[in-house]
């Protein structure tokens, strides 16, 4: 019987192709936007970009997707000046994929019973994932995104602790928008979000 531990060969890392990293971004982008409708449909809030779009079209009772679109725009700079052109093209797709499908979505799903906690933890998880699939991928969406990830890749910062240090302001800052209820939900909602961040997106675990 033979006891030596067998070894492993280290396994040639494989880059993403353009037709991989173009069927990811829409389908994280269907996963986030398909959250974001959920949210969207129940009230409720969540932290990031997102969140500050969710905010002006409460208050303003505009579309969710044209003010995600529009607030996204000063953080390319950003991205382009830190992350390169490849990141800021695919987030840039991203960002407008997300902004389209929050206009579609409603058009062939309806909701005609839907408990506000369950969509705004459940939804909250659908974009959670649909995060880790777009970063794997080496796009975000803008905005919290691009800079918890260039802080991750400069100095070793986890983008989900920041990103839900950014959140947890951005949720509390719409105390007078939403019940009390509703504030709680949202808030278990983004650490929810930002746990799968954190717990599938670290420095180095990927490299391709």
């Amino acid at each position: 019987m033979n006891n030596t531990a067998p070894s492993f060969a280290p396994v040639e890392k494989i880059p993403h192709t353009w037709v991989e990293d173009c069927l990811a971004i829409l389908i994280g982008t269907l996963m986030v936007s398909f959250g974001v409708v959920m949210l969207k449909q129940a009230g409720a809030l969540t932290g990031s970009t997102a969140g500050i779009a969710f905010l002006m079209s409460y208050l303003t009772h505009s579309s969710f997707g044209i003010a995600f679109f529009v607030i996204n725009l000063p953080f390319y700079w950003l991205a382009l000046r830190r992350m390169g052109w490849a990141f800021t093209l695919k987030t840039f797709c991203a960002v407008g994929l997300v902004s389209l499908f929050t206009h579609l979505h409603p058009l062939f799903v309806h909701f005609e019973a839907l408990n506000p906690f369950y969509a705004t933890l459940f939804g909250n998880l659908i974009m959670g994932i649909g995060f880790i699939v777009l970063f794997r991928h080496k796009a975000s969406l803008g905005g919290v995104n691009i800079l918890a990830l260039w802080l991750q890749d400069r100095f070793g910062i986890r983008a989900g602790k920041l990103q839900m240090a950014v959140d947890t302001c951005v949720v509390l800052a719409s105390l007078f928008v939403v019940s009390l209820p509703m504030l709680a939900a949202s808030i278990c909602g983004a650490v929810i979000l930002n746990l799968i961040i954190a717990m599938n997106h670290r420095p180095g675990r990927y490299d391709v």
